[in-house]
């Protein structure tokens, strides 16, 4: 939006913006100073005339473009505040997610290493298992044949033992008929 006699300004931003509506304004308060000046000096200036009610209505718009703009630059101050102030918050943040991507990177490859040795263990104690089962079942066979032969020999021994006993049975009978 071009004001009467000033050129449009490029929106560089919002600083620009700002500058320029200051320096319109000042621009304007030295022209509106200088033609109420004038004019009063002249004694043409007075509220009845329509110079004069010109020249208020100008010293108002004065006024209202000069209060708009000091809101909009306290507008402009907060905004600018905020954005530096989310500009280093997110600066903290982007240093301290940096510093944790590494962190975790370097866990990453710790609990790999943990995760290759565990790996390796595994497969070692697989390895013993199958052996220890192995063992298990050949001593198991041992000791089945050692027990099926042990049942044998008991056997053998119970008869034996039983067959002693009717020998010593018969035998005490004979002396107690040989010796009466």
């Amino acid at each position: 939006q071009a004001s009467k006699g000033f050129p449009p300004l490029p929106r560089l931003s919002s600083r620009v913006s700002i500058a320029a509506m200051k320096l319109r304004m000042a621009v304007l308060a030295v022209a509106t100073v200088a033609v109420v000046s004038t004019f009063s000096a002249q004694g043409h200036a007075t509220q009845d005339s329509p110079v004069g009610k010109a020249l208020q209505l100008i010293s108002d718009l004065q006024a209202k473009i000069i209060k708009e703009g000091e809101g909009a630059q306290k507008v402009y101050a907060e905004f600018t505040e905020w954005c530096e102030e989310r500009s280093r918050n997110v600066g903290f943040e982007i240093k301290t997610g940096k510093a944790q991507v590494s962190e975790l990177k370097a866990l990453i490859a710790q609990e790999e290493a943990t995760i290759s040795s565990l790996s390796a263990r595994v497969e070692d104690l697989a390895g013993e298992i199958a052996t220890d089962e192995a063992d298990l079942k050949a001593a198991t066979e041992i000791r089945s044949g050692e027990a099926a032969s042990f049942a044998a020999e008991e056997k053998e021994l119970v008869e034996v033992i039983d067959t002693l006993r009717r020998a010593i049975g018969v035998l005490e009978r004979e002396m107690k008929k040989g010796g009466a």
